[in-house]
Parts: structure tokens; sequence; C-alpha cells
């Protein structure tokens, strides 16, 4: 595999702060990629970062070879990479149908925004075809704030595959989910990359569900790359035991 994105040295500081220091990590395309660490350790930060969201103040980051360091999350979309965001982001007094359009109408490249909705075909079919693959059909209609919040996040989810990115940042995609809709947010994760060929970086709380899940696991702590590696090789690492771990248990 090679890596579609290439994380080289990045820091930022907010007054005397050093939110992240000189962070460097590759994730590979088609693979699932985890940042972990404990509270306060800078996973979120470096997710900003990596998004677009904050500006770097050192380092880069090149996506699919192509420097795009501090660019705007717009600017990140064109280039094929969709985040998601921790706190749940929809349109909850709109139907589930249209949440997904507005996300698909970015696939008429501005020249639906004047048309009749019935002839923004390509957004129309993407989201036919998001309804079937997240299994939200039967609630098409229904306003997205009335979904339970398992459903929601599923939504949220769709909402950022919409515009087909080749690159899926999630934001702590399970926080809040019962067990059984963790377990099914874990499966989808693992089709999106395993059978749809996506490339996903994700920022999660859960260990047991990022030591399953995972590719390559990233661990931060106090702002700095801790550790790094395949998951059974993080986890027996001493270090991460002592930050990570330990403090979990």
């Amino acid at each position: 595999m090679s890596a579609i994105l290439s994380v080289d040295g990045v820091s930022v500081q907010f007054g005397a702060l050093k939110a992240v220091q000189e962070v460097s990590f590759q994730a590979m395309a088609g693979a699932i990629t985890a940042v972990i660490g404990p509270n306060g350790a800078g996973k979120s930060t470096l997710f900003n970062l990596v998004s677009g969201a904050i500006r770097p103040s050192a380092g880069t980051v090149r996506f699919d070879g192509r420097d795009v360091t501090g660019l705007p999350p717009d600017r990140m979309l064109d280039a094929g990479l969709s985040r998601s965001f921790q706190i749940t982001n929809l349109f909850f007094e709109l139907p589930v149908r249209e949440n997904l359009r507005l996300a698909a109408q970015y696939l008429e490249q501005g020249h639906g925004l004047l048309r009749p909705l019935s002839r923004s075909a390509r957004a129309a079919q993407r989201v036919e075809e998001l309804l079937a693959q997240f299994e939200l059909a039967r609630k098409a209609d229904e306003l997205a704030g009335f979904l339970s919040h398992g459903e929601q996040r599923r939504l949220e989810i769709a909402v950022a595959l919409a515009s087909r990115p080749r690159m899926l940042l999630l934001d702590e995609p399970t926080q809040g989910m019962s067990h059984a809709d963790t377990r099914d947010t874990e499966v989808l994760i693992r089709r999106l990359a395993r059978e749809d060929g996506l490339s996903i970086l994700l920022v999660e709380h859960d260990v047991d569900l990022v030591m399953d899940l995972s590719d390559h696991v990233v661990v931060m702590h106090q702002g700095q790359k801790l550790a790094e590696g395949a998951p059974a090789a993080v986890r027996a690492n001493a270090a991460v035991q002592a930050a990570y771990f330990g403090e979990a248990h």
C-alpha cells in the first residue's frame, strides 16, 4: 500500500500551550488509521490540523501527493478529503433525505443550484445510494432530529460520504453510542475500507474498538506522538501502557 496522507512535523501553539508538537505519520490508501491518547493528548487538535479547521504553525500535510497544508475545509473536500464531527452536525429540522441531498449537491459542481430538484440527477442518485447503503431508506422522510443517536451518527457518516471522497476523517464516531450501535458502526467502518476501498483516519476513545478495527495506530501524549505501529505492537508498548492504558485502568 502507498501513503495517501502524509503528515510531517506539524505543530500548533495557542499562547503558551503547545497543543501539537512536531507530529509526523502516514496513513495508507485503503487502510484504517486511528489516533488515540488520553484526554488532553492533542488528538482533536491534530485532527483539526489535518482536516483544515486549524492551520499549523509548522510542518506540512500532503494528501495524495499534493501539499494541502492549511487549506480550508471546502478546499480539502475538493481535494477528496471529507470529515465528520465529534458532536453530531446535522440539520435536525430537515428530513434525512434532505440532509443527504444538500451534501450530495456538491456533485453538481455548482450547476444544480438554480435547477429544480428533479433535474439534479447526480445528487438524487447519490442520495438513493446512501439511503440503501446506510439502511436509512425507511427513515428517509423523517426529521433527522427524531432519529435515535445511533441513526444520527450513521446519517452523519453518510452525509460526509455524499461527495464521494477518497478519504474520510471520523472524529469520535461511536461517542455516546450503545454497545450494539458501536458494534454496528465498527462493521460499517470496516466495510467502507475493505469493500469500498475508502481510506479512513479516525480519532476514537474506545481502545478495544481501535485495536480490533485499525490497521495502524498513532498514540498521542501531551501534544506529541508517543508511539505508532500495528495494533498489537502499540498495545504491547510499555510507554503506551504507562501513559494511556495505565490511566484507563
